[in-house]
């Protein structure tokens, strides 16, 4: 089997009711660990790349490291990148084998990220790849993006936006955020199913993104800590909440967070244990560990795919 675009998919999850995970990669543990969850549960995937992940681990790497998850594992994967800042970098993609990108104009006024987002699309429909693109900001850190606060996506904007730019998916700003400190401790977490519904209504049929989905499990962060971290109390997106979404619209939620806090937290429990040891294949194996297990609860509990490959 060779990589897949979103397309297919997306039409699958929007009349099944479930999303699929589209989870951040970075080098050969989180990809196998991804994968053989994926695998063992029968589900269709999103491997994703951001602009920093391209910058530490080179485009080729990435895409061969990719290809061999397919080979390993026959199961349907996209390679997408995730937040693309411009034209160039979803064209480098596009053209290096990709088979999604996302453009990232929310930072721009309507009429501009309109522009551009119409500029990607006319490419990448060119070259057979599938684009998402953006209404409204997330507030949060994570690689690339930096955003103070959230503006929320506007649902009478997305019908024009989406006519005139041509995407395939749109990611929108419910309430989500980057990276792992989403909320502050005793601040409520949030969605705002009024817009999902509004945007779904004018919308229908049409693949909605979600993302800073990640639910900044608290058994990491007490792993994490234990170990000599030291890191503040995080609250992230409540899994039911997601569940929520994914028998909705939603048709691909992103996760990276928790996919780093895994990776950490048995990293640091390992070397807590075994302090003398210095081949990163003793403390990768936990890690990569780690990941599946996680993956494996989204598949299941969250996004609704296991079995839909």
């Amino acid at each position: 089997m060779a990589l897949v675009t979103t397309k297919e998919m997306f039409d699958k999850a929007y009349k099944g009711g479930y999303a699929i995970g589209a989870f951040n990669v970075n080098n050969m543990e989180i990809v196998q660990g991804i994968t053989e969850a994926a695998m063992e549960e029968n589900a269709p995937l999103i491997l994703q790349v951001s602009a920093g992940a391209r910058k530490y681990a080179k485009h080729i790497y990435l895409v061969k490291l990719v290809e061999a998850a397919i080979a390993d594992t026959n199961l349907p994967i996209a390679l997408h990148l995730d937040h693309g800042a411009d034209f160039e970098i979803c064209k480098a993609c596009i053209d290096g084998g990709f088979t999604s990108v996302m453009i990232d104009g929310s930072h721009h006024s309507f009429e501009d990220n309109i522009a551009l987002t119409k500029q990607v699309v006319e490419y990448a429909h060119a070259h057979g790849v599938t684009v998402e693109g953006e209404l409204g900001q997330l507030a949060g850190i994570e690689d690339d993006v930096n955003v103070a606060q959230h503006s929320y996506t506007d649902p009478a904007q997305v019908e024009e936006f989406v006519s005139k730019t041509g995407v395939d998916s749109l990611a929108i700003a419910i309430g989500t955020s980057h990276g792992a400190f989403k909320f502050k401790p005793g601040q409520k977490p949030e969605l705002r199913f009024d817009i999902l519904e509004e945007v779904s209504r004018r919308l229908p049929g049409f693949p909605i993104v979600l993302h800073g989905a990640s639910s900044v499990i608290p058994e990491f962060v007490e792993k994490v800590n234990k170990y000599g971290g030291n890191m503040p109390d995080a609250i992230g997106i409540p899994e039911e909440m997601l569940r929520q979404a994914a028998q909705s619209s939603v048709c691909k939620i992103n996760i990276d967070s928790d996919l780093r806090l895994a990776m950490t937290a048995a990293i640091r429990e390992h070397f807590a244990l075994h302090p003398a040891d210095f081949d990163p294949r003793q403390y990768l194996t936990p890690a990569r560990a780690a990941i599946k297990d996680m993956v494996k609860r989204k598949l299941v509990n969250v996004l609704g795919c296991s079995g839909k490959a």
